[in-house]
């Protein structure tokens, strides 16, 4: 079985949901349950997925989803660290240009 680790932490400016391992249609119900959790009312939600080696079809859906419920909570998404597989998804499908992709997160 696949390793596959989500964990929360809040700063005072953003919650940062940390991801670890293949973010797929098996994964992506566990991220899913978490962020629906975190209030994203003016608040930024940041996930880490430098931890991610690999994101399929429905990860970029969850993204998207995710991006459509901060935009109308008054929020905002940031990826941090995606690895060169995600991104190139993003590019691929023409989303790059819906996310807020950063190299790494700022400490």
């Amino acid at each position: 079985m696949r390793t596959f680790h989500v964990s929360v932490s809040e700063r005072p400016d953003r919650t940062v949901v940390s991801l670890t391992g293949e973010l797929d249609f098996d994964t992506c119900p566990r991220v899913t349950r978490v962020t629906d959790t975190v209030s994203l009312t003016g608040r930024t939600l940041g996930l880490d997925l430098s931890g991610v080696s690999f994101m399929d079809s429905s990860s970029l859906n969850m993204l998207l989803v995710l991006r459509l419920r901060a935009e109308a909570e008054n929020g905002a998404l940031e990826l941090y660290g995606m690895q060169e597989q995600g991104r190139r998804l993003l590019r691929l499908t023409g989303a790059d240009v819906l996310f807020d992709v950063r190299p790494r997160m700022a400490v």
